[in-house]
């Protein structure tokens, strides 16, 4: 039985694990969400109330964890919304519907807490089953006026965002230091860094934008 929960102290190195080993080589050879995960507990940003992990008989398969973000219209109004990741599944159990579980279970809990707006960076086709969109189609675009193909964005309330123009700007709590990311991926068990087409699949939407 899969059992979603708050994270605790007690699972922080397990957590930390699992995500190194769901991102090691999938975007870039190696990988730092794990070391994302070991600082963003600790910013103002983090939200703990939507810090889930999902354990499967005893084993934490899957992580998630939210941000806050900001959203700024043209007359200069700002709007609290939320950004999720890493959303992490262990390999061996990715493909079997547990990271949607633990979408749906947070978008839950966030509207809750009276959220209203999520918006990521990811692969399209991972996310829209789970109602995300282009962020061009709410006029959510970057602060230099574009629309990356790759942020999507979900009204956890219908209309929230009243077809204004936006322009998102993310925490600082994703803007890690590469090189200590690296020094403590360095200090932990050595994993083989490798290039894959996936990564140059990341290259390719990253770099993408809609018009």
């Amino acid at each position: 039985m899969l059992t979603i929960r708050n994270e605790t102290e007690a699972d922080y190195a397990a957590v930390e694990n699992l995500t190194r080993k769901a991102f090691y080589n999938v975007y870039v050879p190696g990988c730092m969400e794990h070391y994302l995960v070991r600082v963003m507990r600790e910013h103002e940003d983090f939200v703990p109330e939507l810090d889930f992990v999902a354990e499967l008989d005893g084993e934490i398969v899957g992580n998630i964890m939210y941000t806050k973000a900001c959203l700024t219209d043209e007359q200069g109004t700002e709007k609290t919304v939320l950004t999720f990741g890493p959303l992490s599944i262990l390999p061996e159990y990715q493909r079997k519907g547990y990271g949607k579980l633990l979408m749906e279970h947070s978008f839950a809990r966030a509207a809750e807490l009276s959220y209203d707006v999520i918006v990521i960076l990811g692969s399209p086709a991972n996310y829209v089953s789970s109602g995300f969109k282009s962020c061009r189609k709410y006029n959510v675009c970057t602060e230099d006026g574009r629309f990356p193909a790759a942020m999507l964005v979900k009204e956890l309330i219908p209309g929230a965002l009243d077809g204004r123009k936006w322009v998102y700007r993310e925490s600082p709590a994703m803007n890690i230091d590469a090189e200590e990311a690296q020094r403590y991926d360095d200090s932990l068990e050595s994993l083989p860094r490798e290039w894959r087409p996936s990564q140059e699949a990341f290259y390719i939407m990253s770099h993408s934008f809609v018009e």
